[in-house]
């Protein structure tokens, strides 16, 4: 895993910084391994341990102007603290110029230098979101990932249970689609899993007896969505009469993703029962228990103060 200092020169959530390739042409297939980045500082005085190697160093115009300020031993010092790791990268701020021997350590140590126009604040937060999400871990599931009044709920079920059925009705209803039959899903700090679709299917659903239908040409741009925090698993099987199925809702099940726990149902499926309503009152019902209140237990409480107080009475 990690990501090829070629692929930010060219990728699109970065195009807004103008990243441009300085020197250490040599070294583009270098890859970032962490999303942590490093302004060096006071590290090139040697005041301070030594650069991490294993991180992208920011130079901004505080850097840069300390460098061309050095002579003599102080600038040898600091040439030292560049020279020792086997840095993935090095990216100015600013649109600055790199000194010259900054540049003729990257080319002869095969590190790609960079530039950008932006200022270092600007640019480091939207790196450092840039690479949490290209390099948080991932995998990938069957199913069909809806938005429902706000809530991420992910649908899954053997093959022809009625998953993207029922996705279609909730569509139908004023909700969003995110993927159907492929889900991507990702891992992002400290504990959030985001769902999405792949590029060739995006927008796209099998319906059994139709076919391949795109949503967004059917129901608009308000239908879709690219990516959804997952809030919740559903999960469809088929009605069976010898089957036990929660009643009560007192119990709370969960489905690891990722390590990850999220609230799980399990909703029995047979020939006629519509199922998106469900999926819907589970969705609100999910929002109240965010908020605290949670219409199983209260009953449970009401039903217990009532024989409570009858037993007083009695």
């Amino acid at each position: 895993m990690g990501v090829p200092v070629k692929e930010i020169l060219e990728a699109r959530r970065l195009e807004e910084f103008s990243l441009e390739l300085v020197g250490g042409g040599k070294g583009l297939d270098k890859k970032l391994e962490t999303s942590r980045i490093q302004k060096p500082g006071l590290l090139l005085t040697g005041l301070l341990e030594e650069l991490h190697s294993d991180r992208v160093q920011i130079f901004g115009a505080a850097e840069i102007g300390y460098l061309n300020s050095l002579e003599g031993d102080r600038l040898k010092l600091a040439l030292s603290v560049l020279e020792k790791p086997d840095l993935p990268a090095i990216i100015l701020t600013r649109g600055l110029g790199p000194p010259r021997f900054l540049l003729e350590i990257c080319n002869r140590r095969d590190i790609p230098l960079l530039k950008t126009s932006c200022t270092s604040s600007v640019f480091i937060e939207g790196f450092v979101k840039y690479l949490e999400e290209r390099l948080a871990p991932s995998t990938t599931l069957h199913g069909v990932l809806v938005d429902v009044l706000g809530v991420g709920i992910l649908i899954i079920g053997k093959s022809g249970i009625g998953k993207s059925e029922c996705a279609l009705d909730l569509v139908s209803r004023g909700y969003r689609l995110v993927s159907d039959d492929i889900v991507i899903v990702k891992k992002m700090p400290p504990s959030i899993l985001f769902g999405t679709s792949t590029d060739i299917i995006r927008y796209h659903m099998e319906i059994r007896g139709i076919g391949i239908v795109n949503i967004k040409d059917l129901f608009g741009i308000t239908a879709i969505r690219q990516r959804k925090q997952m809030d919740m698993v559903v999960e469809l099987v088929k009605w069976e009469s010898d089957s036990e199925y929660e009643r009560l809702g007192f119990e709370e099940n969960t489905y690891n993703i990722l390590g990850v726990q999220l609230p799980y149902l399990k909703i029995p499926v047979s020939p006629g029962r519509s199922v998106a309503p469900i999926v819907e009152v589970a969705a609100r019902n999910q929002i109240l228990k965010i908020m605290g209140h949670h219409s199983a237990k209260n009953l449970e409480a009401e039903l217990k103060s009532v024989m409570k107080e009858t037993g007083r009475e009695g």
